[in-house]
């Protein structure tokens, strides 16, 4: 009986390792494995101490910029802070400014984004390189101009004037955030809403808006931080101190000849920082993980 070997097939292929290729189980591989990881640990140490120094320095009655464990907590530092003049007035102030101009920039966005965004025209691609352009300006070259407009204007020292002014200065990027993501809202359930007889700006409100929760939040996130934390503004605007922002209030903590209440400051820090994260969760939570999208069209 005659038998016959099996051959391999030609057509068979095979895994080959690349000679140049890099495993991370390799010692090379182990190497830079090591070495990546050694640079995000002292990445992150650089941003955790003056995190670490904020806590521990805000429940220290002796203070300083040295990070170390107090010999004593205490919470005389947040007590001396939570006044009116010092922490509730100022970042109720920072509040309305802040708030002001995110709402004010959100809606003024979404109005020049649909344009944009729906609308195939010429002057798409020049307007937008034009607002391109107007993020690149330094606020302190504009600052001069402003000022002498804001002077014959009799807007110095007027909080609404601020915050037109800051939503201004906002509205470039904003308006290309929003015109991203309306780019991803389908026109073709605008087009079937314009059958039944709606006008764009009922789409608008009520197709489009809607399904571009998660953008519109990111750009009033985004809007809100900025004007959070802007001092230069209203630093140059606003004169009263029962105006002026937390950001500008920061300096009550700095006496004279470089005397610092490093407690109080801590303390302060920590109070400013708390209504942009409570506001992050809020609308984190509340947008959820799901797709505004989701079910919106069937093939």
């Amino acid at each position: 009986m005659a038998i016959t070997a099996a051959r391999p097939d030609a057509t068979t292929t095979r895994s080959v390792t690349a000679p140049g290729s890099l495993h991370m189980t390799s010692p090379r591989g182990r190497t830079m494995r090591w070495v990546s990881n050694t640079v995000l640990l002292i990445v992150a140490i650089c941003f955790a101490v003056p995190l670490l120094w904020l806590v521990l320095a805000s429940v220290d009655s002796n203070a300083s910029l040295a990070v170390k464990v107090p010999t004593h907590f205490t919470l005389d530092n947040f007590t001396k802070v939570l006044t009116p003049e010092l922490a509730f007035i100022p970042l109720a102030n920072s509040l309305l400014l802040s708030g002001g101009c995110a709402l004010i920039t959100v809606v003024v966005a979404l109005l020049a984004a649909y344009p944009l965004s729906r609308y195939k025209m010429r002057v798409n691609k020049p307007f937008l390189y034009g607002i391109l352009f107007g993020t690149c300006l330094p606020i302190t070259a504009m600052m001069v101009p402003v000022y002498s407009l804001f002077v014959s204007l009799n807007l110095i020292d007027n909080v609404w004037g601020c915050i037109f002014f800051l939503a201004a200065t906002s509205l470039p990027m904003a308006i290309w955030m929003a015109k991203n993501f309306m780019d991803s809202v389908p026109i073709s359930l605008e087009e079937a809403a314009w059958t039944d007889g709606a006008s764009m700006m009922t789409t608008l409100t009520r197709i489009v808006v809607p399904l571009m929760r998660p953008g519109i939040a990111v750009v009033f996130i985004f809007v809100f931080i900025q004007a959070w934390g802007n001092f230069f503004v209203p630093f140059v605007l606003l004169l009263s101190p029962d105006k002026v922002p937390a950001a500008v209030s920061i300096f009550n903590f700095f006496g004279q000849y470089g005397a610092v209440a490093y407690g109080q400051l801590a303390a302060f820090s920590i109070l400013y920082s708390v209504p942009v994260i409570a506001l992050y969760v809020v609308v984190s939570r509340g947008l959820g993980g799901g797709s505004a999208l989701a079910g919106g069209i069937k093939g």
